[in-house]
């Protein structure tokens, strides 16, 4: 069963600037509630290919996982891939200016779990989508009142 979860919010703050937050991998664990870790694999700055490991707890375990950048368009569009492990994923954020200081940023990500994580896909879906809203609130709140 394949997972796809989208979600979105509105952020009263320009698109560069929240593109440049969010999309800097070094600041996942300021909004991520489950990242615990970043380290680059390849040196900094983002570009396609540039591979970073994460460290995340979810649903009680404790995942380590390596995105590669597939596309990179600044200030617009970030889809990272993963290929390892029981869950390969895809996770895209895309950021949509709405005028000059909103922007409407999408989170979505795909995968086709296999083993346990097949079998429990559906519920997977759902833990996600809830994690993934309560990550763009906390993004939009570290934005909105200048934390981030």
């Amino acid at each position: 069963m394949a997972v796809d979860v989208l979600t979105e919010t509105v952020i009263a703050a320009p698109c560069e600037q929240v593109a440049a937050f969010a999309g800097d991998p070094g600041n996942a664990p300021r909004w991520y509630a489950n990242i615990t870790s970043v380290t680059w694999q390849t040196p900094p700055p983002l570009a396609v290919g540039s591979r970073i490991e994460f460290v995340a707890r979810f649903l009680g375990r404790t995942l380590r996982y390596t995105y590669e950048v597939a596309e990179f368009e600044p200030g617009r569009k970030l889809v990272m891939r993963t290929s390892q492990g029981p869950f390969p994923m895809e996770t895209t954020y895309a950021f949509i200016p709405i005028d000059a200081a909103h922007t409407r940023m999408t989170l979505r990500n795909r995968g086709e779990p296999s083993g346990f994580a097949a079998v429990a896909g559906r519920a997977m879906a759902a833990a996600m989508r809830r994690a993934n809203t309560k990550d763009l609130a906390r993004l939009k709140h570290l934005l909105e009142t200048g934390e981030g």
